[in-house]
């Protein structure tokens, strides 16, 4: 029998289709599963390159002078510079900095509307979408779930109450559909055959210790999705002797399953009562034979780490040389005496050969050049302009970026930045008009809501100010002078209010011309006074 651990293995199911026919989370499994750990063991390290932990991943200039007494001062020296935050922070700055507007279509006093809108706000869309494309960019994917019940998690109030008492006091709250994110590391995904973007299931699995005074308990806890259902499962989890793989750098604890254990439900498997399955995936960036996502930072990991290692070999070197030695005559009282020099001092008496030295040129300009052209790579690679953030390292970092001031300029030298993002929003698209579709079903289905769900739009903006003098004389010159906004509309956008909002403003204008100019009804004209 073939060894389903070993890599070569993986590797070949992954470059066929492979249908499993035993279920990777039951008793004597190994968890995370062989062929997931790579993916795994992936997200956790590039979250330690986002975070700027650096020196627990990666210490290349320590391990190759770790023989040298030399290695004890670069373990102190070690300087880590956090470029990877910046990088996957922007794209997410960029895509939701200025809100989207979520449409359906209907008029805004529409029910369908106003449950877009109320799926908006009470989820904090925007919010949700910013973190996870931050998220997004050092992992490569992300997952969005939609959930009915109570926003309030009142597990502990339970625990609190009598039965009959709680249930009065849960009475008070409204059960409502929930957008939430799930981290990609607990989430297994079941592909469908033939099809790689298609999954039959998605199973969220979760490691939980259950901590008293006596031992740390772990228990496996698996949400299966299916479209239409959800089955939960829990299982008690052992840790076992050599049960860390250090395969794919890092060291991923890995447990054996153990025992099927009640999950505390009352039932352990659910009708959603939405014929769609309840998780999402976004991915970074995609391609078309794998499912997984190609996350921000994966392709500059080993620039970023020899980024860390030059910047902490020059403060090495300048440290090293801060404080040279010295020669001369003997000085009274010996070096120890009236004079302190801060290197060794060596005396050297008339006609006494000079001692001689070792020297080294640190080379330190062409240190300083290598640090810039690998900074310009990581930008490079990032589609990122690097005068983006306000300043510039180097002579050929490709200028400020503030030698243009009309929009169409502006978007030319933001081009490689903003066709990133619009291959970011290709994704979240989808995704977010999914969650908002099916809330709505939820709505209808669990709720007291009796609309039809529609399918809603997302009008993305692109980050970049828009000088709204220049569009507006464009429309001038393109229509030749007529009027292309009425007055409610023109309200709309400026002050990203709705159409009754809109109405309300434009109503006071109306009443304020009138005031202001003396107008009158001009039946008063007509009537006779006595």
């Amino acid at each position: 029998m073939l060894n389903p651990f070993s890599k070569r293995e993986i590797e070949k199911r992954e470059e066929h289709t492979t249908v499993y026919t035993y279920n990777a989370f039951q008793p004597g499994e190994e968890f995370p599963p062989p062929a997931d750990r790579e993916r795994i063991s992936r997200y956790k390290r590039l979250k330690k390159v986002f975070q700027n932990r650096l020196p627990e991943v990666y210490q290349r200039a320590i391990k190759l002078l770790g023989d040298t007494p030399h290695a004890p001062q670069l373990n102190t020296l070690y300087i880590a510079v956090n470029l990877a935050d910046i990088l996957v922070t922007k794209p997410a700055d960029l895509l939701v900095g200025e809100p989207p507007s979520f449409e359906s279509g209907k008029p805004d006093e529409s029910e369908e509307q106003q449950a877009v809108n109320r799926h908006v706000e009470e989820n904090d869309l925007v919010k949700l979408v910013h973190e996870s494309v931050i998220g997004n960019g050092y992992r490569g994917d992300s997952w969005v779930k939609v959930r009915y019940g109570y926003r309030q998690d009142l597990s502990e109030v339970r625990n609190l109450l009598s039965p009959e008492a709680f249930a009065e006091y849960q009475a008070q709250f409204d059960a409502e559909p929930i957008i939430e994110h799930v981290n990609a590391e607990f989430v297994y995904p079941e592909l469908s055959r033939g099809n790689v973007k298609s999954y039959k299931a998605v199973n969220i699995c979760t490691v939980e210790y259950v901590v008293s005074k006596r031992e740390d308990v772990p228990f496996l806890n698996v949400e299966r999705h299916l479209p239409g259902f959800i089955k939960y499962e829990r299982y008690r989890l052992h840790e076992f002797e050599g049960g860390i793989d250090n395969s794919y750098g890092y060291p991923l604890q890995v447990y054996k399953i153990g025992e099927r254990v009640p999950t505390g439900r009352q039932t352990d498997v659910v009708e959603t009562g939405v014929p769609i399955m309840l998780v999402q995936h976004a991915p970074y960036k995609s391609v078309d034979d794998e499912w997984q996502g190609i996350s921000g930072i994966e392709n500059i990991e080993t620039l970023l780490t020899a980024i860390n290692d030059r910047i902490t070999q020059i403060d090495y070197i300048l440290w090293k040389h801060s404080d040279p030695n010295a020669y001369g005559p003997e000085i009274e009282g010996g070096p120890e005496g009236s004079q302190r020099l801060g290197g060794v001092y060596i005396p050297i008496a008339e006609g006494d050969v000079t001692p001689g030295y070792m020297t080294w040129d640190g080379k330190l300009d062409a240190a300083f050049k290598e640090l810039e052209s690998l900074i310009a790579l990581v930008f490079q690679n990032s589609e990122t302009p690097q005068w983006l953030f306000g300043t510039v390292l180097g002579d050929n970092a490709g200028g400020t970026g503030t030698s243009h001031t009309d929009s169409g300029a502006i978007k030319a030298r933001f081009m490689p930045i903003l066709s990133k993002v619009k291959r970011i929003r290709t994704h979240y698209d989808k995704v977010i008009r999914d969650v908002l579709y099916i809330c709505q079903l939820m709505d209808v289905e669990h709720g007291d809501y009796k609309y039809t769900p529609v399918y809603p739009k997302i009008n993305w903006q692109d980050g970049i100010p828009r000088n709204e003098k220049e569009m507006a004389e464009i429309m001038q010159i393109r229509t030749v002078n007529k009027p292309t906004i009425d007055v409610q509309s023109a309200i709309k956008r400026l002050d990203n209010v709705d159409d009754e909002k809109a109405r309300e403003i434009s109503a006071r204008i109306d009443n304020d011309e009138v005031a202001a100019n003396g107008t009158v009804e001009a039946s008063i004209f007509n009537e006779v006074s006595e």
